[in-house]
């Protein structure tokens, strides 16, 4: 059985995290880490603290009313993709524990491909 890292809960909601598959469970944004539990498997989790979150990165759309998935960046253990029934909810409960100069906006297509040209 795994144990929560949090001692506090701030939010709980269904999610998917995308790892090649997608994976349904819960997410947990705590005083302590973010926490995603898969709901067929308990032994199929991540508990990532806030200490490693270096950055967390999400996709905006139409002037951020919509916001598809977020990524949470750790220093040690890379990338790590997920998306909740509110991703807005969930990205504010987050600030509460990541610093506002390390949430970030995902680049948009038109600036993916300025990028490219201006690099060649």
């Amino acid at each position: 059985m795994v144990e929560s890292s949090n001692s506090k809960v701030d939010l709980t909601a269904s999610a998917t995290w995308f790892r090649g598959i997608a994976t349904y469970g819960k997410l947990m944004v705590g005083n302590h880490a973010f926490e995603f539990y898969n709901e067929r498997n308990v032994d199929d989790y991540v508990q990532i603290p806030w200490t490693e979150v270096t950055y967390v990165v999400a996709d905006v759309h139409f002037g951020g009313s919509y916001i598809p998935r977020f990524e949470i960046r750790t220093r040690k253990n890379g990338k790590f993709i997920f998306s909740s029934r509110n991703n807005k909810h969930t990205l504010h409960a987050i600030r509460q524990y990541v610093p506002a100069n390390n949430m970030r906006q995902a680049l948009g297509l038109w600036q993916k491909i300025k990028r490219k040209v201006k690099n060649k």
